[in-house]
């Protein structure tokens, strides 16, 4: 079985970079593109600068550089369609449809879906009036758990005991889904799907508060490591089968299959895993450490995935030992962003063995690497274990320096309890 020889890498930021380092370390991928791409991308492919969430311009641009394969990363342009666009002109596109698409684009389908599914989440409650939040933090009870419906970049969650924070947040947005806490440890699964089959790849967990110790406000997430040596071993298999392929099956009855990689943000509760979010695409930073360990060739399975033959490819396999990122974000971050700053040392990172600098939130001014976003930079180390990637992680990290630079110290230090638990996932 082959994969494809030039893939387009559709995105601006940490993910895509992770997405075409591993793409580019494929023995069967010959040419790496992205658009359109950020300064550490154009170390491994080629830049085009194309709006990543116009339809048309993206199906064009993969046309014309004839590629294999395109792999859509953020989820604003799987919303707006592009994979649609794409697939019209006959290129296949790693990512969902618009209409399945909605399962990230609107957290009330999403909770729709899964009732239909059967697949086990919080209770929660659909508002769009002040009276409606108030009566579900009623009977909600605290900690409250309110989420914006709509795409928020990550940061439409709010999870409080105030119940005036949590009002204040519903008043910001046009319609809100309220749900119960789940008190458990925050896992991320990633399953590759190809509308009928799903193959998991190795569960992560993902830091989203801005300070140590699960303090401040969410973000898109200061840190991850995997595999989690905590965790149940059958985690895996029991999230396909008790949440992916219903959800596959769900998706597929009402005429638009899942097409693409489905994130599962899980709580693991006193009675078994519980679903608080879905997102359609990888998710970021947690699915760094993943494909660092990753052992299979990324692009077979990308492929195989897109053009509905994941079954006849191997399961995804991983590597022994461990990996963990550790973000580096700018002044202001979450609230806003210090752009202009200028990065030095990331060449001293990169340079430390085993060390991968990807780059997020970057731009290049007179001939300077500067901050351009809130997370600037992941510094992601391999190991032995866990404790031996956190120590090459920070060792490299340490490298790094800009003006206001933030970081948390305790990345990958123990799992993720009830202080930051899953009920905060929106990444």
């Amino acid at each position: 079985m082959t994969g494809p020889a030039s893939v387009l890498v559709v995105g601006t930021g940490g993910r895509e970079h992770a997405l075409a380092l591993a793409l580019s370390r494929d023995p069967g991928v010959i040419e790496v593109h992205a658009a359109p791409g950020n300064p550490g991308i154009a170390g491994v492919a080629s830049l085009h600068d194309v709006d990543p969430g116009d339809p048309a311009a993206v199906a064009a641009l993969a046309a014309r550089l004839g590629v294999d394969l395109v792999v859509v990363g953020p989820e604003a342009p799987l919303v707006a369609g592009v994979a649609d666009a794409v697939v019209e002109a006959g290129i296949a596109c790693f990512g969902p449809s618009r209409t399945a698409a909605r399962l990230e684009g609107s957290k009330a389908f999403a909770k729709e879906v899964m009732a239909a599914a059967g697949v086990p989440t919080a209770r929660s409650w659909v508002c769009s009036t002040p009276a409606e939040v108030a009566g579900a933090l009623d009977e909600s009870g605290a900690p409250y758990v309110v989420k914006d419906d709509a795409l928020a970049a990550g940061k439409g969650v709010v999870v409080t005991t105030d119940r005036a924070e949590a009002l204040a947040h519903a008043a910001t947005c046009d319609r809100v889904v309220v749900e119960e806490f789940l008190d458990g440890p925050e896992v991320s699964l990633f399953a590759v799907c190809d509308g009928t089959t799903a193959r998991p790849l190795q569960p992560a967990q993902d830091f989203k508060r801005i300070h140590d110790g699960g303090r401040g406000p969410n973000t898109g997430g200061m840190g991850s490591y995997s595999p989690l040596p905590w965790a149940p071993p059958d985690l895996a298999d029991v999230v396909i089968a008790a949440v992916v392929q219903p959800t596959l099956d769900e998706m597929a009855r009402r005429g638009a299959p899942f097409r693409g990689c489905l994130y599962v943000g899980l709580a693991l509760t006193a009675a078994g895993p519980r679903v608080i979010e879905f997102n359609v695409r990888f998710g970021d930073p947690d699915v760094q450490p993943v494909l660092a360990l990753l052992e299979s060739p990324l692009g077979e399975l990308l492929l195989a995935a897109a053009e509905g033959r994941l079954g006849e490819v191997d399961p995804p396999r991983f590597r022994e030992g461990a990996a963990v990122s550790v973000v580096l974000a700018s002044a202001g971050y979450p609230e806003s962003s210090s752009k202009g700053d200028v990065i030095s040392g990331v060449d001293a990172a990169a340079a430390h063995d085993g060390v991968d600098v990807i780059h997020a939130g970057t731009a290049v001014s007179d001939s300077a690497l500067v901050t351009a976003g809130g997370r600037v930079l992941s510094v992601r180390a391999t190991g032995s274990d866990v404790a031996a990637a956190r120590a090459a992680a920070y060792a490299a990290a340490d490298e790094i320096s800009f003006p206001g630079m933030q970081r948390r110290s305790d990345i990958a230090a123990e799992p993720l309890g009830v202080v930051e638990g899953a009920a905060v996932l929106d990444g």
